[in-house]
């Protein structure tokens, strides 16, 4: 499998040590491990919002302006980002109290012990493996990983597609083509705009299907029949 892990903490010496021991269980374990370093809480910020993320984020606490509980609560605050495998490596045990508030997978102690810091990546790389397919949304310079099951439908607008979920709606700049590819196979292209998750659908109209929460959704001429047999297939 391959992995982002972003590894944030104000000591170059750390985090270079902590880096190398990412690379080496990597390695060991198979996998391909992308290792990025960042200097503060607000270098991984800065970062994402030109569209880079992590799968795992090890994260010190004690840094600048920003310490590494509230660069968590940051993200924990953003929509569907409880995806992201969050550790903290830290020489000061006062926090680990707020780290079950961010959903932390584990506290380690400095200085890391090589086999410690394997154990919580294979426990990490083990959550990735059974969490839900999400789709990633950029938009208004954030990202945002929303999970599948949660989008009702998409709708494609010129050059952007609307996004209707569970947690609001977004919209981002891409083709309605590029976001199928990006779905699963709930997900059916019920008219030339339209992106309609089979989970949600409670009725099936000659002109639109109804969504659970009776939103309507367009369709094609002669599509009714095909989603009804797409539903009997999949459910």
């Amino acid at each position: 499998m391959d992995y982002t892990v972003a590894v944030v903490d104000d000591s170059a010496q750390d985090r270079e040590y902590v880096a190398a021991l990412v690379r080496q269980w990597a390695g060991e374990k198979g996998h391909v491990a992308i290792v990025k370093e960042f200097p503060s809480a607000e270098a991984f910020l800065f970062a994402r919002e030109d569209g880079q993320d992590a799968d795992m984020l090890l994260l010190d606490i004690e840094m600048g302006a920003m310490n590494g509980v509230d660069l968590a609560k940051e993200l924990r605050r953003g929509l569907g980002n409880d995806v992201v495998q969050l550790v903290f490596i830290t020489g000061f045990p006062d926090f680990i109290a707020e780290g079950y508030e961010v959903n932390a997978l584990h506290y380690l102690m400095k200085p890391v012990a090589g086999e410690k810091l394997s154990a919580v990546l294979d426990r990490a790389a083990a959550n990735l493996t059974k969490a839900e397919k999400r789709l990633c949304v950029t938009y208004d310079r954030r990202t945002d990983y929303i999970p599948v099951s949660q989008i009702y439908y998409i709708e494609a607008q010129k050059q952007y597609v609307s996004i209707h979920a569970a947690g609001g709606d977004l919209r981002m700049k891409t083709s309605l083509l590029e976001t199928k590819g990006m779905l699963d196979e709930y997900f059916f292209q019920c008219q030339r705009s339209y992106l309609v998750n089979l989970r949600h659908v409670a009725q099936i109209k000659r002109d639109c299907v109804v969504l659970k929460g009776g939103v309507e959704v367009p369709i094609s001429r002669g599509m009714a029949e095909k989603i009804g047999r797409e539903i009997i297939r999949l459910f």
